[in-house]
């Protein structure tokens, strides 16, 4: 199906679902039922405000990257020469991190499913994610892939929320008039859904499908605003399951907050419907960390850009070979963590700038509501990492 200006539809969702799919991953499920749990129904508010801020964003990132037709990393070093290099490797060493703990979800969702040992659900899920890539047409494998384990997630998160018997009236009106506002929460929500490589691996699916140029615009903005909207109504569904669950006064098992939310609301059942959908999460992210940490650096080398399917594969291997016979190195964890907290602030403001130069965007004129949401974003993100080093690092040194 083509758009009006001839652009495959297939492609644009695909670029959306990616992104999205990027996003929710098994952090994403455990960040968005604790904080259910701990501020209950204002946590719509953090949802909401969120999600604004995640648009704000994300219109920055693919508008430049689309109308540039250039990957981050040229865009960073067309802003400062070398600075493409630096961003490329916090990228990819941030990738790889979470890589393995998103092999590390996807044997445990094979576990749940299967009652297999999670070792081996997670080699399987490697083999299943190595198979897209060993096809020519990649790419297209990849939309239909990451779309299908979207809509699976939404669909059954959605059936989860509707078991609990959520109360949804208080649960929109504290969206708007919250009992408590809490901004870490917000700026870790920011950071979870367009930090790290996730605003890019959307954006730079469009690249390579040669969504590019001004007459492109339109057709970027909806894909970019749809993989924002994609990942919020997964949030909301999942944030509706687990207030109906704490509503009703049952409490969360803390070593597994998201396993407990389906199974107290649907019984053994939702156990299995947690495993699915923890399965999902984990490999479309386990793609998506893949091919985008792969593409920050395919223009660097033309052995990287005429192989880079294999390299994607090679990424995986390692990531699961790394979970197989080291588990989740949790200094590693740490470090990488504390490297992605740095990385939204530094690529959203170098975004920003690469708007306005001529030389990358040419006569495109950027709208100044856009840089305005997005120096908010540097500047709550830049904050929060911070507090983050300044956390995390001395356990690095325990």
């Amino acid at each position: 199906m083509k758009t009006k200006k001839g652009f495959d539809f297939s492609v644009l969702m695909g670029a959306a679902f990616l992104m999205a799919t990027s996003s929710i991953g098994p952090g994403f499920l455990t960040q968005t039922t604790v904080f259910t749990e701990q501020l209950l129904a204002s946590f719509g508010f953090v949802i909401l405000t969120s999600i604004i801020l995640d648009i704000g964003s994300q219109l920055n990132v693919w508008r430049v990257i689309g109308i540039s037709g250039k990957r981050g990393q040229d865009v960073a070093n067309m802003v400062l020469p070398g600075l493409g290099y630096v961003v490329a490797a916090l990228i990819v060493m941030g990738g790889l991190g979470f890589n393995i703990g998103n092999i590390a979800g996807a044997g445990m969702g094979f576990s749940v499913i299967f009652g297999m040992d999670t070792v081996t659900g997670a080699a399987i899920s490697a083999v299943i994610a190595i198979s897209i890539f060993v096809f020519k047409e990649a790419g297209v494998l990849m939309d239909k892939f990451t779309q299908v384990a979207g809509v699976v997630m939404i669909v059954l998160t959605l059936y989860v929320a509707v078991s609990s018997a959520p109360p949804v009236g208080e649960a929109v009106m504290k969206t708007f008039v919250p009992d408590v506002i809490d901004p870490l929460a917000i700026v870790t929500l920011v950071g979870g859904t367009v930090g790290g490589y996730i605003t890019f691996s959307g954006g730079h699916r469009l690249v390579d499908a040669g969504v590019v140029g001004k007459e492109a615009l339109p057709q970027i903005t909806r894909s970019s605003v749809t993989g924002v909207c994609l990942t919020g109504v997964m949030r909301v569904f999942l944030f509706l399951a687990t207030l109906g669950v704490v509503a009703s006064g049952l409490q969360l098992d803390p070593s597994n907050p998201p396993a407990s939310v389906f199974k107290l609301a649907v019984g053994d059942i939702g156990y299995k419907v947690f495993g699915v959908v923890m399965w999902s999460a984990a490999i479309s992210s386990v793609i998506g960390a893949a091919y985008t940490s792969v593409s920050f650096i395919r223009t660097f080398s033309p052995k990287i850009e005429n192989n880079y399917r294999w390299f994607v594969i090679a990424f995986i291997v390692f990531s699961t070979v790394v979970f197989a016979f080291v588990g989740q190195p949790v200094k590693t964890l740490i470090l990488v963590g504390t490297l992605n907290g740095l990385i939204l602030p530094v690529t959203l403001l170098v975004m920003i700038i690469a708007a306005h130069k001529k030389s990358i965007v040419g006569d495109y004129k950027h709208p100044v509501w856009m840089s305005i949401f997005g120096v908010i974003v540097v500047i709550m993100t830049a904050y929060m990492g911070v507090l983050t080093i300044m956390k995390q690092l001395p356990k690095l040194f325990m």
